[in-house]
């Protein structure tokens, strides 16, 4: 997640959520901080935060996940921005690809660009590079993992070493989020006013429809 300060989704109103286990946050210490955290970054209290903030260790690790993800500096933010949605679409959670979107667009990402990942293969908007980024994630994210040794050899010639490593791990990061958020029965909480973003997977399928 980037540091940068976020605003309020537009016409955000007070609301309560709908998850497996319960819709409200325990009033813990650890709570009300990263619920202080979460309105002062973003606006609201993100939605994640509730369903994970049931079991405090739960949530103190999810949080110092994110915060060493904040360093990770070696892969091209657009390149990330395109690996995360892709895992989040193939996923179906629409948490993920609502605030993706958002959050992608507020750091300079092409908004049609992320519209296409699920069409990337007959899409003409994208890269070579982007392609094969976009098809790793794909990859990756499939059950089991499909990655195959001549994509992952052009990443690494591509990107280096040090990128490539931080590509396979931000991906799969995203499917952390996306599954823990898709079990708990997240949706998507307003981040983008209209985000068209078409959800489930195979991409493959989406793409060659």
């Amino acid at each position: 997640m980037s540091s940068t300060p976020r605003t309020r989704p537009r016409g955000e109103p007070a609301r309560s959520i709908s998850t497996r286990i319960t819709a409200a946050l325990p009033n813990t210490l650890t709570n009300r901080a990263m619920a202080a955290l979460s309105r002062r970054k973003y606006g609201v209290v993100l939605d994640p935060l509730v369903a994970v903030g049931q079991h405090g260790k739960v949530t103190w690790t999810y949080a110092f996940i994110e915060l060493g993800i904040g360093g990770w500096k070696a892969l091209d933010p657009g390149l990330k921005s395109l690996a995360v949605m892709a895992s989040a679409v193939s996923i179906g959670c629409t948490w993920c690809v609502d605030f993706g979107y958002w959050e992608a667009e507020h750091e300079h990402m092409d908004p049609a660009k992320l519209h296409d990942v699920p069409a990337w293969r007959t899409s003409e908007r994208f890269t070579d590079l982007e392609r094969d980024v976009l098809a790793f994630a794909e990859a990756e994210t499939a059950t089991p993992p499909s990655v195959d040794d001549a994509l992952a050899a052009r990443l690494t010639d591509a990107l280096g070493p040090e990128a490539f490593t931080e590509l396979v791990a931000i991906v799969a990061i995203e499917n952390l989020r996306s599954r823990i958020n898709s079990a708990m029965g997240l949706s998507a909480q307003g981040f983008s006013d209209r985000c068209e973003v078409p959800l489930g997977g195979p991409l493959a399928e989406v793409g060659e429809a």
